[in-house]
């Protein structure tokens, strides 16, 4: 059994990674994609263009959360020299969830901490914790980033968290790298030697591999029931 039917088979219950009192009837998914003919006039990397249209696409769909974005091809990133290469990253690599700083961010199962780091560079996670977790024979990561600068005071490599456990709260745009207030939460198989940073976009043509090395968030959160 691979990794996504283990995942998918032995979890039935969704997870939370954000504070649990925030019901997912409050969840409402957004299309951040170039493809969305909605940001057309919008410039989407602008932090306060932005965060506008995530409070108007919040207060219509009277929500609190809005979510989404598994490789979703953004203009998000656009003018953020660390997404310049070779090839532009455009692609997003885990789920993103648009709401309050301050909101409690939560361990998505049992795990420990493997490394922490405030990944300061304009257009960058900001302040990040990556836990390693054990399931089922399955050795993986998972990454959440765009934190507050608190989240990492006292924390310590190989601290111990359960399943459900606050493990810090959302930044505003001043320390989280520079975007509106969210959490990027990824799940990572192979952290390549990563140490309190892994990539969260990529090129095109690294698509492939990256969607094999960083599955797709849902499988545990079952947001959608695709």
């Amino acid at each position: 059994m691979d990794f996504l039917d283990s995942m998918s088979t032995n979890l039935n219950t969704p997870l939370y990674v954000l504070d649990s009192n925030i019901p997912f009837a409050n969840y409402s998914k957004i299309d951040l994609s170039i493809t969305n003919n909605a940001l057309q006039f919008i410039d989407i990397s602008s932090v306060d263009q932005c965060a506008a249209h995530i409070s108007e696409h919040l207060k219509k769909n009277k929500a609190k959360v809005a979510h989404g974005g598994y490789l979703e091809e953004r203009n998000l990133y656009k003018g953020a020299h660390n997404f310049i290469g070779t090839e532009q990253r455009t692609i997003h690599l885990g789920i993103d969830f648009w709401c309050d700083a301050g909101t409690k961010v939560l361990a998505v199962l049992p795990g420990e901490v493997h490394s922490f780091q405030n990944n300061m560079t304009a257009g960058n996670y900001g302040p990040t914790i990556i836990l390693k977790h054990s399931f089922e024979g399955l050795e993986f990561y998972s990454l959440y980033g765009h934190l507050s600068l608190e989240s990492l005071k006292g924390l310590t490599v190989g601290h111990k968290t359960v399943r459900g456990a606050i493990i810090g709260s959302l930044g505003s745009s001043e320390v989280n790298g520079g975007y509106a207030p969210h959490l990027h939460f990824q799940l990572i198989k192979d952290l390549q030697g990563n140490v309190g940073d892994y990539p969260g976009v990529c090129s095109k043509g690294d698509v492939d591999f990256y969607r094999g090395n960083c599955p797709d968030p849902n499988i545990l959160l079952k947001l959608r029931k695709d």
